[in-house]
């Protein structure tokens, strides 16, 4: 993960329902044209739309929140966590009949870096980093392909 330092920071909760996702979209379309963030604004927004969607769908626990946190770097980057109560990480294993296990497969597209992390007796936290696309070349690195695996890195 990049040791840039965020500069702009926000978090928010919401309901663990399927009609935070909406909302969650919405914010991030807001905020993160409000900082004049440099990078894709509708791939974040599609990262915290997919991420969120898998933390309603899959870690629904009642009386919890699913947390969406925001952090623009001082290198242009954007940090993505999505945080929510279960310790457990879905599986990825879509299947080409089915309509779910490609979210994350998407999100791996458009991410720099994909990993996730468990926080004691809270849950876990899924976190990407974007960068803008000008940074993606300078670093050498081009869109995978939809057909590649997640590689997950566990802290």
């Amino acid at each position: 993960m990049s040791t840039a330092l965020p500069t702009l920071d926000r978090s928010t909760g919401y309901p663990m329902t399927p009609r935070s996702v909406p909302l969650a979209r919405m914010h991030t379309r807001r905020r993160l044209t409000f900082w004049q963030w440099p990078g894709d604004i509708e791939d974040a927004v599609l990262v915290v739309s997919e991420l969120t969607a898998n933390a309603v769908t899959h870690a629904r626990v009642p009386g919890h929140q699913v947390w969406v946190r925001l952090a623009a770097t001082e290198d242009g980057g954007l940090l993505v966590d999505v945080s929510d109560p279960s310790p457990v990480f879905p599986v990825t294993d879509p299947r080409p009949e089915g309509e779910h296990g490609r979210g994350l497969m998407v999100v791996r597209q458009l991410a720099l870096e994909l990993d996730w992390f468990l926080r004691p007796n809270l849950g876990k936290t899924v976190r990407a980093r974007l960068v803008p696309h000008g940074r993606r070349a300078e670093l050498g690195v081009v869109r995978r392909s939809a057909r590649q695996a997640p590689r997950w890195r566990a802290r």
